[in-house]
């Protein structure tokens, strides 16, 4: 009966939108929240015996990303929490009039249909594509991102469920990735974020499956999963590719049907990247950017340009001074904002989220210890791509409100983490009271016994 209920409130919140936004943008965007929905949950509900878990944490997720965005659209309050939306709508409406013969290719959007220049291109033809279908309405865009945004919870149930094969550290890693509010603010909005966090995943739980045998609907749904990833945010690509490669040469065994395996899925992976175009645009893109001197400039920017910069005296433009900016850039990343360094709203409103991460910390360090000694080799693709964006982004960010935003694309592989520290804190208090319980009993007994030969001596 309560999911029952659970259901149909999310179904109200998220239809909300055709009565709160103006018509044809609210009808139109729901209508499209539902079509997506139908698609990804008979999606989901195919590939898991727990279909009413998976049915109600993504509409929960998506009810919770669909009442933000109708809540930052009513109010018109793009700006304050994500003002990249506002870009990806002009660029993206431009790019349909280009498409429909309504506008010529203007220099002011050449580098971006030219998808061999321009880093984060993608976002410009996701957008494209909706108003393309819908016409240019930027609601229905926000909520397309909500629903993939959604969409990744189940995916981190399936990703956590392949690596530790335990019910309860996958629901638990799922929950807190559809209710958390950084994952809700960064997903329920016009961004790339959320689309990059579900890239991640998804890459993450092909290669999982992808260890035991080979799939080519999982092979072709990698490589696009990569090729996504690399539109929307380039270096991030590298450090997935090394986390997929990596995971095939040590999942390697000694028999010669595992090594002919895994040398057919990189192969094929290759492949299909390289028909795609991704060495091209990787070319391109790692000669512009992948330079010390080019991420000093940009830290320094970000550490200029915001009250909530940070190491500004940081020079990290020669390998010695990135090494030492690690420390102090792993700090913010992973523990910023502050609450007691808070001096505006956007700081004010994250501290009771900031207080449930930090209490988490503990939990994903015992699921981290769990993990290497016992499950490292099936873990290996996503610790190894946390600890090269980890590093990365210690290195190059200078902002306490960039960090805090793509601290999620750390934070959803953290959260498996913690939800492993979690069930093993539980398992473990559970023991303790089934000893003490034992042991209770025991001397309940003998006490019983005592008492028993007592009345017998006397």
């Amino acid at each position: 009966m309560l999911n029952r209920l659970l259901l149909l409130l999310c179904v109200l919140v998220i239809a909300l939108g055709t009565v709160v936004v103006d018509f044809p943008d609210g009808a139109t965007a729901i209508a499209l929240v539902f079509v997506t929905s139908a698609v990804a949950i008979f999606a989901f509900r195919h590939f898991t015996e727990e279909k009413e878990f998976i049915t109600i944490v993504f509409l929960v997720a998506l009810a919770l990303r669909m009442a933000f965005g109708v809540f930052i659209h009513v109010f018109d309050l793009r700006e304050f929490f994500g003002g990249d939306a506002y870009a990806y709508d002009l660029h993206g409406a431009r790019i349909v009039d280009i498409w429909l013969g309504r506008d010529s290719l203007s220099a002011e959007v050449a580098f971006i249909v030219d998808t061999s220049s321009g880093a984060g291109w993608g976002m410009y033809y996701v957008t494209a594509f909706v108003y393309l279908i819908l016409g240019r309405n930027i609601f229905a865009a926000q909520s397309f991102c909500a629903v993939i945004g959604a969409a990744t919870a189940p995916m981190v149930f399936f990703c956590a469920q392949k690596i530790f094969n335990n019910l309860s550290v996958a629901k638990v890693s799922a929950i807190a990735v559809a209710v958390f509010p950084s994952f809700i603010i960064w997903s329920g909005q016009l961004l790339k974020d959320g689309l990059i966090i579900f890239l991640l995943v998804t890459c993450m739980t092909m290669v999982l499956s992808l260890q035991g045998k080979i799939s080519y609907p999982a092979i072709v749904t990698l490589v696009l999963a990569l090729f996504g990833i690399i539109t929307l945010r380039f270096y991030i690509f590298y450090m997935a590719i090394v986390a997929v490669a990596g995971s095939f040469v040590v999942g390697l065994s000694a028999s010669s049907k595992s090594i002919l395996r895994n040398t057919v899925i990189l192969g094929l992976l290759g492949f299909g990247l390289m028909y795609l175009g991704v060495g091209r645009s990787a070319d391109t893109e790692i000669r512009v950017f992948g330079n010390l001197e080019r991420v000093q400039s940009s830290r320094l920017d970000l550490a200029r340009t915001a009250d909530s910069g940070f190491g500004q005296e940081t020079d990290v433009s020669t390998t010695e001074g990135a090494i030492s900016a690690i420390p102090i850039g792993f700090a913010f990343l992973m523990l910023a904002p502050f609450p007691w360094q808070a001096t505006n709203l956007r700081q004010a409103i994250t501290i009771p989220e900031i207080l449930v991460w930090w209490a988490s910390i503990p939990f994903i360090f015992m699921g981290l210890v769990y993990t290497i000694k016992n499950k490292l080799r099936a873990a290996f693709p996503i610790l190894i791509f946390s600890l090269l964006l980890t590093i990365a982004y210690s290195i190059f960010q200078g902002n306490v409100g960039t960090a805090y935003r793509q601290r999620t694309q750390i934070q959803v592989f953290l959260f498996i983490l913690a939800g492993v520290g979690w069930t093993v804190h539980k398992e473990e208090k559970e023991n303790k009271r089934m000893v003490r319980t034992a042991a209770q009993k025991r001397v309940n007994s003998q006490l019983r016994a005592g008492a028993a030969y007592n009345r017998e001596a006397i």
